[in-house]
């Protein structure tokens, strides 16, 4: 562990810096109310026991005269439905949708979301695409549709802020902010053409009606683990820009309750994340020597009296942590005690990847009871 490696944390970190100072939106405080027409597209399966919070936010929101709301259910076992209907059965912005069978060649995901832009465009300008476990403020909408108009691009996500409970869930959900923080140039990304410069998030994400028609809606993403991403890539192929949002301060999502929705949410579309396993691998290496490697060098190092290597792997790993608790303070997450766990965080990362790989090689990666490989 040299000074150049711990130089080159040192500089991700401040780029996480800059990233978080400088270059992340976020979506004003009191957003002047909305005129244009807003339809929010709920897809819904087997969310009973989570699904009520998101739809009681949903009906709270404000500034928005023109909102609409579609909900699909796409094939729930466990009565989703009822709950649907039990919370917003009096309220005529409301529409109730049963998904059709999932076609050939489609995975479950876009085939609900291409359903419901379908059905809900009509006259809106503006799609907005919830997840069920995300909890909007009152004026989300209005401040992520702001937000969407005043940064020009086609496509918006709003990231909300992720609620972590159990240990599992904080050792990794926060990688999800600090890595696009740390390693995507956001003012770069969001005047780039390239498709390949993108992030996007399908818990609160935004989209231009136009714009979505225009790249192709979810139809070009159909087979798409990440169609989020994907769909991103493909306004950008249209001709439109992206942008992300901190939407910490307007929505909430705790996306696992448990170690192992974690284990599985993340091992169904990490490989996917990385594409080729050579491409993964080279990654997983880089990230692993530079946040993983540096307390274990430096207790070794001071064990057999190598000061200056272990001093220098000490300062990797301090840096490793600021870079993760300027990630979390800016995006709402826990920053401390648990950022002193980054090196665990990303070796747990590493084993979630290699095991992506190793279920999708055996055709055993299914996802809500689809398989998705």
């Amino acid at each position: 562990m040299s000074w150049l490696l711990t130089a080159v944390v040192a500089v991700l970190t401040a780029h996480t810096l800059v990233n978080a100072r400088w270059w992340l939106r976020r979506p004003p405080a009191r957003p002047a109310p909305v005129t244009e027409p807003v339809v929010v597209l709920l897809p819904l399966r087997d969310e009973a026991d989570r699904v009520e919070p998101c739809l009681r936010s949903l009906l709270a929101q404000r500034d928005v005269p023109g909102l609409r709301i579609v909900i699909l259910d796409d094939g729930s076992t466990d009565g989703t439905t009822d709950v649907v209907r039990a919370v917003t059965a009096a309220d005529p912005r409301v529409t109730l949708l049963t998904g059709a069978p999932l076609p050939p060649g489609w995975l479950g995901k876009p085939h609900a979301c291409r359903q419901l832009a379908e059905a809900g465009a009509g006259d809106a300008e503006v799609l907005v695409f919830v997840d069920a476990d995300v909890v909007l403020a009152p004026h989300a909408v209005a401040a992520a549709v702001t937000t969407l108009r005043a940064s020009g691009a086609g496509l918006l996500t709003a990231y909300p802020r992720i609620v972590a409970g159990s240990g599992g869930e904080r050792l990794v959900q926060p990688l999800l902010q600090w890595l696009w923080l740390t390693f995507l140039p956001l003012a770069a990304m969001e005047r780039s053409a390239r498709p390949s410069l993108a992030a996007a998030g399908g818990q609160f994400l935004l989209v231009d009606a136009e714009t979505y028609r225009r790249c192709g809606g979810h139809a070009a993403v159909r087979d798409r683990v990440l169609e989020d991403i994907e769909l991103a890539r493909a306004v950008k192929r249209a001709g439109a820009r992206i942008a992300l949002a901190d939407g910490s301060a307007i929505a909430r999502c705790r996306m696992y309750s448990s170690w192992p929705e974690v284990r599985d949410g993340y091992s169904k579309s990490l490989w996917a994340t990385f594409g080729s396993p050579l491409a993964a691998g080279a990654v997983l290496a880089l990230l692993l020597t530079l946040y993983t490697a540096p307390p274990l060098v430096a207790l070794a190092a001071a064990l057999v009296g190598q000061t200056q290597l272990a001093l220098a792997a000490a300062a990797a790993y301090l840096l490793g942590v600021a870079g993760r608790g300027v990630a979390a303070s800016a995006t709402g997450g826990r920053a401390w005690p648990d950022a002193l766990a980054h090196p665990l965080s990303v070796g747990i990362l590493g084993w979630l990847t290699l095991r992506s790989y190793h279920l999708r090689a055996r055709h055993r990666l299914l996802w809500r009871g689809r398989p998705v490989n």
